[in-house]
């Protein structure tokens, strides 16, 4: 099967991408966001090729996947050839995030589209996002296990935004202040540099947040942060605000989750001075993300949609 996808979020579609197929990504020369190609800092399969415009308009496309509303209103057709998404190709539309607004505001751009698969990453974001008719399935993140890396053998806690200064109240990053009172706090991301961080490689980010003993997730609106999952996966404890998906996501015993400060203080500050309870956590964190986020849980769940979409 040939599945066109544009390289949209870079955890995320490296764990698709090591599915059973082929898979075009469009690409531009100058790498912009509707032409990324093939990640650069993640490691993906060769059957993950890279197509220009002329190239795409000319595939053999057995579906698409869609993941932001250009793609659904103009892109996809621009790209392949006059060809719509939902009327000549079959189409799923993958929503990462949670909406925006107005609980009453909160309606989807393929709402009422019945001919448009839609798919949640969350059970959280099925349930607030306003669908309509459209048919709606939630497949659970999965991500390519980096193995158990953890080592805490510094003191520091490690926080993983991107976009940290953009996006600052939706992923908790005017709360850096109040938890770098509580502990030596390290910042990693895409444009973390602004604000004293580091934006370092996937493999290498992996081993420098295993080094720290604890990981911190401040975001507060954020559909599930894949470098929760990830912290998880690598064996770190994790002190995260209980918005979301989060209280799904991290069981009792794999760290603190709560929305109260003090609660969370007092997590950071005894799981930083404890080394073994840090460790005994990160272990229960692991076994929990590993069952739940798997890569073969995820592409199973995929290659069952595909099929039935694609036919």
């Amino acid at each position: 099967m040939k599945v066109f996808l544009w390289h949209v979020h870079g955890s995320w579609t490296t764990a698709f991408v090591h599915g059973p197929h082929e898979y075009l990504i469009p690409t531009l020369p100058d790498r912009s966001p509707d032409g990324l190609g093939r990640a650069r800092t993640y490691t993906w399969p060769e059957s993950a090729i890279e197509v220009s415009p002329q190239e795409a308009a000319a595939a053999d496309v057995d579906v698409v996947i869609l993941q932001r509303p250009q793609e659904l209103h103009h892109l996809a057709e621009e790209w392949l050839g006059g060809r719509r998404p939902g009327r000549d190709l079959p189409a799923v539309y993958v929503e990462h995030n949670a909406p925006q607004g107005s609980i009453n505001d909160m309606r989807h751009c393929v709402a009422d589209r019945r001919n448009i698969l839609l798919v949640h990453v969350t059970h959280f974001n099925a349930l607030f996002w306003d669908a309509g008719s459209t048919p709606v399935r939630v497949i659970e993140h999965g991500i390519v296990d980096p193995g158990y890396l953890y080592v805490g053998e510094l003191g520091r806690v490690a926080v993983v935004i991107n976009e940290a200064r953009r996006r600052w109240r939706v992923t908790g990053t005017d709360l850096l202040g109040f938890f770098r009172k509580v502990a030596p706090l390290d910042l990693f991301g895409i444009d973390a540099e602004s604000l004293g961080g580091r934006d370092l490689p996937q493999e290498k980010l992996h081993r420098e947040m295993a080094r720290r003993r604890v990981y911190l997730h401040p975001f507060r609106w954020t559909s599930l942060g894949l470098s929760l999952i990830e912290a998880m996966h690598l064996g770190m404890p994790v002190v995260a605000l209980a918005t979301t998906e989060v209280p799904e996501a991290v069981p009792r015993g794999a760290g603190v989750v709560s929305n109260d400060p003090v609660v969370l203080e007092e997590g950071l500050r005894r799981l930083l001075a404890e080394p073994e309870e840090a460790r005994a956590a990160g272990l229960v964190a692991r076994r929990a993300a590993r069952e739940r986020y798997g890569l073969e849980r995820f592409l199973a769940d995929w290659e069952e949609v595909l099929v039935e979409v694609a036919g």
